[in-house]
């Protein structure tokens, strides 16, 4: 270039950096007093070439901006095949914004498929921590799979030290299925306490997600391996179906500006690859994560297109709305695609993250029947149809993966429970809650087979807190429950308290432990 002409060129940028706001500006080079990588690293949404990186700069992670002061802000990220980072074979650079609560999401593609890499982020001279990465095995690879699942970890209910033993676990990946925050305020009895009052706006969801991310056993078990997510209802409000929330006073405008927050700050937190929408009350995060050809994940939501409860203080039997066909968890569009994708699907397995029971259970004894109106049972044609349509697209290779109730289950499935001579078409394991309900008690065998009398799809209950690890391979699919004894202090061991097992295309569930 003309060196006359470089140098009217950059004068005139150079007047133009002096007209362009402070708030447009990227600082490639800033200072921090405190770490900006409080929150940690996690990955997530893996594919056979790549997958999605996660962090949030937050130098002080309970101010409304994180500590950030407005800086946009420049942020380098890596993926190695060593954890020196001695061989990067990704690297790129992008901008920590205030819109978006300073989060970073980095979708690589570019890797080899089925193997591990490390990741971390820089930014001015802090480093974050490192974390794994796998990616998934290619396209009709029937590679097996061990992975995770869990829900509903409730802060100030007690610690999360399931997660620090799910971090131990030799495990491609985790799914958490929901109630990732609470939104209460937490009374003066709480093992530990929610900072707020109940949340409702971007700034409340965004500082009660900063608290949660602040947990070492939660920021442990991300950087250990990718995660699929899913929510459920306290990421918004407890029990709210589609724009009706828990307080009946609340406008339906009121809920959906809530729900925008709640779901913006959901997004902002977590290492998910979801499609655009025209507003965040709209977020959509349905979507399918395939293993290679052994399975397929359909990433449901059972909140944001239900149909309200109905008769939650009524006997079933006066509760005509019940029956009602047109009543359902998944809305019209998601129930076509997922009806639709298990009838196109070739994977080995297909496998429904869910987030309510979808089992009945029925907790009156004789004739009476009781059972919840937030889970599956409280739309039974909806669940009967639904599982009409496993039982002719796949059956006995679907399997059910739960959280929400605070307790184990293994249920198994069938076209219609009023008829326990119905066959068997798939199984559900549910998992119990990380923290959710506290320490929990043991289960007498009397009460497990009181229960199982009235639900005999029921094979197994338990009251404690912890996760479920799994082994899929073409020949069957192996459950085992992982319990702690209590979650009010710190420290206890995990001990696996029951396996299960399905074979690829027989109906059934066996217990191996």
């Amino acid at each position: 270039m003309d060196r006359r002409l470089f140098l009217t060129d950059l004068s005139r940028y150079a007047a133009l950096a002096a007209v362009v706001p402070n708030v447009w500006r990227v600082t490639s080079r800033p200072r921090f007093a405190e770490d900006p990588f409080q929150l940690g690293v996690a990955s997530g949404d893996p594919t056979s070439t790549g997958g999605v990186l996660w962090t949030r700069l937050a130098p002080r992670p309970f101010e409304p901006d994180g500590g950030m002061d407005g800086m946009r802000t420049a942020v380098n990220w890596e993926v190695a095949n060593d954890d020196q980072f001695k061989t990067v074979v990704k690297k790129g650079r992008a901008t920590a914004a205030p819109e978006l609560s300073f989060s970073v999401h980095i979708d690589v593609d570019g890797l080899e498929a089925d193997r591990w890499y490390f990741y971390r982020f820089t930014t001015g001279d802090a480093v974050s921590k490192t974390g794994r990465f796998r990616t998934t095995p290619a396209d009709g690879a029937t590679t097996p799979l061990a992975f995770a699942f869990a829900s509903c970890q409730r802060w100030d209910q007690g610690y999360f030290t399931a997660l620090g033993h799910l971090a131990q676990e030799e495990i491609d990946l985790a799914v958490h299925l929901g109630d990732y925050i609470y939104e209460y305020a937490s009374p003066s009895t709480a093992v530990r306490k929610h900072q707020g009052l109940e949340i409702r706006t971007l700034d409340d969801y965004r500082r009660r997600y900063a608290q949660y991310k602040s947990d070492l056993d939660l920021q442990a078990a991300h950087a250990r391996c990718p995660w699929l997510v899913t929510w459920d209802d306290h990421e918004v409000d407890n029990n709210y179906a589609g724009l009706t929330g828990e307080n009946v006073m609340e406008s339906t405008e009121q809920m959906r500006t809530r729900r925008a927050a709640a779901y913006q700050a959901w997004w902002e937190h977590q290492p998910v690859r979801v499609p655009r929408a025209q507003s965040w009350a709209d977020l959509t995060i349905t979507r399918t994560i395939n293993w290679g050809a052994m399975a397929r994940f359909w990433m449901l939501d059972t909140r944001q297109y239900r149909d309200p409860q109905v008769c939650a203080d009524v006997p079933l039997k006066e509760c005509a709305p019940w029956t009602d066909p047109k009543r359902g968890l998944l809305g019209t569009a998601q129930e076509k695609w997922l009806v639709d994708g298990l009838g196109a699907s070739k994977s080995h397995w297909q496998v429904l993250a869910n987030q309510v029971m979808m089992a009945p259970y029925d907790s009156a004894p004789g004739d009476e029947v009781r059972t919840s109106m937030d889970q599956w049972s409280g739309y039974p044609v909806a669940r009967d149809r639904l599982l009409n349509e496993v039982a002719k697209r796949a059956p006995n290779r679907t399997v059910t993966i739960t959280g929400d109730i605070h307790t184990n289950w293994v249920n198994e499935l069938h076209t219609d429970f009023s008829r326990p001579d119905k066959p068997t078409i798939g199984a559900e394991f549910v998992c119990t809650s990380i923290s959710s309900g506290g320490d929990g008690n043991d289960v007498p065998a009397q009460r497990l087979s009181t229960m199982q009398g009235d639900n005999p799809h029921l094979k197994w209950f338990e009251n404690r807190r912890g996760y479920v690890r799994c082994r899929v391979t073409e020949a069957d699919w192996t459950a085992e429950y992982r319990s702690v004894p209590f979650v009010t202090k710190p420290g206890a061991p995990v001990h696996t308290a029951s396996g299960w097992k399905v074979e690829h295309g027989r109906p059934g569930i066996t217990k191996t432990q």
